[in-house]
């Protein structure tokens, strides 16, 4: 992907010899004669730096300097200056600038102050994105899994990760969906740049909009800076909006409009601004059903189901469990500086006769407390049976009590309910257990008392 370089100057001759060096260079340039036209090129194509003459009509490069960090502080600029101006140059540096550079100058020596600008502007980029997101989302993720359905996965991934297209991931809540997510991100054509993610169901409505889009100061009250949003965060790179199925109407018509026109403004601003980001959504809702009952747009749908992939619940694979397990105990006796410990037999088989309603999340929390507590190198099936409370050896009804029938969103309210019961109504505790965040847990009790699905008391 060829970065975008704005070129600013009033003579066209310097605006197309600059212009030819840098595309050469493998740059993708877009020129204005004059600065008006400039700002208006800086909203519509986010170049990664801008290049600007220091002399030019009605609007000097000192004055574009200053507008430009209005709009975006981040970008870097250059100027250009002719023999004998360096004082203008030193304090369009004083004003924010990033370098200045002399005419009359060689090809190689502007290709390498745009470079150093670029990469200057990346890792500016990088480091407010880690800063938002932590360090945790740059890691190369592991699939796990031989099972047909998995391999399938895997080649949906394979094909997947070298489009840009909007991908929408479905499945259980802990099936991996996050997962898939990062692994398309880490082998896509966008690898080099930053992945973020955001949970639509942990924030209100209000506080995600600026979450997605960022603000103004002044836009509301506490907002005493400007600050930009995940889609400006995440430029040129992935942007993971998890349980999107939660999104207000609202922000359903504004997210609509970025994966159509690539463009958003600031909650508080009239400024558009465009954007490159691939959009990765996931559910563990029926979204298809929700379009039918009214409670998401159909027209978002169909924008965010370009490329769909569907997680099957890891009951459905079963012979999946023991490289799973192998792997998160790996991965616990690393962490503790330690040798793995081993399931026997009769403790693998409990596992995969088991139902697993909180999937490959809860399997995990399971591998874990195993490795912690157990006293001796080897799990045994006595030791975790009281952890699995709905054997597959007590039959599909008292499993499941009547899954065929059951929509996925009853279940896990049931499973929910149940598991806030066992831990006498302790929120953190049963967070823990489901591996899910308590804000989340919290909003969807919420929710389910407002339309009268558990107790008020709950």
């Amino acid at each position: 992907m060829s970065e975008k370089v704005l070129v600013v100057d009033d003579k066209q001759m310097m605006r197309d010899s600059v212009g030819a060096a840098l595309q050469q260079a493998g740059y993708h340039v877009v020129a204005a004669a004059d600065a008006g036209a400039a700002l208006g090129l800086l909203t519509r194509h986010r170049p990664a730096m801008v290049l600007t003459d220091l002399k030019m009509p009605e609007m000097d490069g000192l004055e574009l300097l200053e507008r430009l960090r209005q709009v975006d502080d981040q970008v870097p600029v250059v100027v250009m200056t002719a023999y004998g101006s360096v004082e203008s140059a030193v304090r369009a540096m004083k004003q924010g600038a990033y370098d200045f550079i002399q005419k009359p100058f060689e090809g190689d020596q502007l290709v390498m102050t745009v470079r150093r600008a670029v990469e200057h502007r990346r890792l500016l980029q990088e480091n407010a994105a880690l800063r938002t997101q932590g360090r945790g989302y740059q890691e190369v993720p592991v699939l796990v899994g031989r099972s047909p359905a998995m391999r399938q996965i895997a080649q949906q991934i394979r094909q997947i990760a070298q489009s840009h297209g909007t991908v929408l991931i479905s499945g259980e809540s802990g099936t991996g969906k996050e997962v898939v997510a990062r692994t398309i991100h880490a082998h896509s054509l966008r690898r080099e740049r930053v992945m973020l993610c955001l949970n639509c169901a942990a924030l209100s409505s209000g506080l995600l909009e600026s979450e997605l889009f960022g603000h103004e100061k002044g836009a509301f009250t506490g907002a005493d800076k400007m600050r930009k949003g995940r889609f400006e965060l995440a430029d040129g790179g992935t942007l993971l909006l998890d349980e999107i199925s939660e999104i207000s109407p609202q922000l359903q018509a504004k997210l609509l409009r970025v994966l159509q026109e690539r463009q958003f403004e600031r909650v508080g601003s009239s400024l558009t601004m465009a954007v490159d980001v691939r959009v990765i959504a996931t559910t563990n809702r029926d979204l298809a059903g929700a379009v039918r009952g009214g409670q998401f747009r159909g027209d978002l749908f169909y924008r965010l189901n370009v490329l769909p992939i569907h997680l099957p619940p890891l009951r459905d694979r079963a012979e999946d469990i023991p490289l799973l397990v192998e792997h998160f105990m790996a991965q616990v006796a690393m962490r503790e500086g330690r040798e793995p410990k081993q399931f026997d037999a009769e403790a693998m088989e409990l596992m995969k006769a088991y139902r697993w309603p909180g999937n490959v999340r809860e399997l995990q929390n399971i591998c874990e407390r195993a490795s912690v507590l157990s006293k001796g190198p080897v799990v045994t099936g006595g030791m975790i049976q009281p952890w699995l409370v709905c054997p597959e050896s007590a039959g599909p009804e008292a499993a499941g009590g009547g899954l065929a029938t059951k929509r996925l969103e009853d279940l896990e309210r049931e499973q929910i309910v149940r598991t806030l019961g066992e831990f006498n109504g302790n929120r953190q505790r049963t967070a823990e257990a489901l591996g899910i965040g308590v804000r989340t847990l919290g909003l969807k009790l919420k929710r389910w008392k407002e339309q009268d699905l558990v107790a008020q008391t709950i």
